[in-house]
């Protein structure tokens, strides 16, 4: 599947059958057993990439690729930073946007759209959480590539890692019918991502694991 056809499907997932679901979600709100440990997940895949960053963030403009509906954005801006948060899924930014607190409204800009628009600019520091996951080796490759021209200090992102556990909800997942399936994550091997970016362009930071939810942080830098 091509990266435009990928980002097709993501967009109709989160737009269209997921919005509800990724609200609650990320929010307050009380979510059954399975969805807690995913979202306690994603927040210590939040807090790791954060730790990658500067505590200090004044001055500096940072795109959060795949922002969803805001919350590592946030995060960003009460650095400091000048964060530009894009989405694919316009019902994701409206969330954001509602959500925004005020201490930091004026350093945030959301946008619905492709997070590779080259009419975003250049950057100090990129993050992605979780928003390659549903991509492939050179799908992957190929964005880590477009980025670095316009890409000054590093981008930290994830990937899904191949874990016995992840590949078998992944093969699991391709007997459901076309209609009835989330976009498909896509394992990885950081060795391999590695290997393919060339020596010294990647490093492996750690990964985090909460129940349902497995995901893998990687440092690119040009």
């Amino acid at each position: 599947m091509t990266y435009e056809a990928t980002r097709q499907r993501v967009e109709t997932y989160f737009d269209r059958t997921a919005t509800r679901t990724w609200e609650r979600l990320t929010s307050d709100a009380p979510v059954s057993g399975i969805r807690a440990t995913v979202r306690a997940g994603r927040d210590q895949m939040r807090a790791l990439i954060l730790d990658q960053l500067p505590a200090d963030l004044r001055g500096v403009r940072v795109l959060d690729a795949g922002c969803g509906t805001g919350a590592l954005a946030f995060e960003l801006a009460a650095r400091g930073a000048d964060v530009v948060g894009v989405d694919i899924s316009p019902q994701l930014i409206d969330i954001a946007k509602r959500r925004t607190p005020d201490r930091v409204r004026g350093s945030l800009t959301f946008q619905a759209g492709d997070m590779l628009d080259k009419r975003h600019g250049a950057f100090d520091h990129v993050v992605a959480m979780d928003s390659l996951i549903y991509y492939s080796e050179q799908d992957i490759a190929a964005i880590l590539e477009g980025i670095a021209p316009r890409l000054r200090g590093q981008m930290v992102f994830t990937v899904a890692p191949r874990t016995r556990l992840l590949m078998a909800m992944w093969r699991l997942g391709k007997l459901f019918p076309k209609s009835d399936r989330s976009p498909t994550m896509v394992p990885h091997s950081p060795m391999r991502l590695a290997a393919a970016l060339g020596r010294g362009r990647l490093r492996d930071i750690d990964r985090v694991t909460s129940g349902f939810y497995i995901s893998n942080a990687l440092e690119y830098r040009p």
